[in-house]
């Protein structure tokens, strides 16, 4: 259980113009893949933003190493202009 979150409905991240999750760590792994390439379900409410026009998922390595297609997005990522890139 969280010390801190913040919760709201489904239908309210759904109306929200941009929706960013920040995910990070090993921990994260799982949730990550059920949320990007996992079925939309009620057991991950998350998994509904892959219906949402402008959702954005800033993970790190080791949030990601469950992600089977994690090949295919950095070949994505590697092909956007410099302008496009998130500098860190």
């Amino acid at each position: 259980m969280p010390h801190h979150c913040i919760t709201m409905g489904i239908g309210t991240i759904m109306d929200a113009r941009m929706n960013l999750i920040l995910a990070f760590g090993a921990n994260k792994a799982q949730a990550v893949a059920a949320t990007i390439e996992g079925p939309v379900a009620a057991m991950m409410p998350a998994s509904i933003l892959q219906h949402h026009p402008v959702a954005k998922m800033f993970i790190d390595e080791a949030a990601a190493v469950d992600l089977k297609l994690a090949d295919y997005y950095h070949w994505v990522y590697d092909g956007k202009p410099e302008w496009q890139k998130i500098i860190f």
